[in-house]
């Protein structure tokens, strides 16, 4: 579109770009947006909290950032993938495309691990050849492996109950969920959506 414009310039964001899942490269490191908030300032001023995990290391940072500040968004690839199994601490993923076997240390994937299920389909996000994390579909099917049976009579409106699911997450569920039953839950949030067939 402008010839005379550098490649790059389409790789930098600023604060009003910033969305969760989005990686961004500072000093070298990547860093993958796990949260963000605007904050009001006095005097018209803005800034913007940013919850960052560090894509290789794994650990969580907070920074703050003036609005309007501008980022290195990475050039992230995303193959589509089908999660295969764990094996301690390693995950393993085929590309879907080129049935390759990728593996990927916990830490990378973080919580996400604990929506996984064996044969799921994701997203393996790659930056060049190095394989970073994974992308979920907004809500997954999870099987209910343990949770209080429902009591008849226990009429609480709006009451819920844990319950474990088949990969390990804990979920709060209507009281009406029983072990054994499927669930929808948001990847985002965590929470139960709806009892899924």
């Amino acid at each position: 579109m402008y010839p005379h414009c550098h490649q790059e310039a389409n790789y930098m964001i600023d604060t009003g770009d910033l969305r969760k899942g989005v990686t961004i490269e500072m000093d070298g490191a990547l860093y993958n947006i796990v949260d963000w908030e605007h904050i009001k300032m006095g005097r018209g001023g803005a800034k913007v909290r940013l919850k960052l995990r560090d894509v290789r290391a794994g650990h969580v940072i907070e920074q703050t950032y003036d609005a309007g500040a501008k980022f290195q968004r990475a050039r992230v690839e995303r193959q589509p993938a089908q999660y295969l199994y764990a094996e301690d601490d390693i995950l393993y993923f085929m590309n879907r495309e080129t049935f390759d076997q990728i593996a990927m240390n916990r830490d990378r994937v973080g919580d996400l691990s604990s929506f996984l299920k064996e044969n799921d389909e994701c997203s393996v996000l790659t930056y060049g050849d190095e394989a970073i994390s994974v992308e979920l579909p907004a809500a997954v099917v999870l099987a209910v492996a343990e949770t209080d049976p429902w009591v008849k009579g226990d009429t609480a409106q709006g009451g819920t109950k844990p319950a474990k699911l088949e990969t390990g997450l804990l979920v709060q569920v209507p009281l009406f969920v029983n072990t054994g039953d499927k669930v929808k839950v948001d990847t985002r949030s965590g929470e139960y959506l709806e009892r899924a067939s």
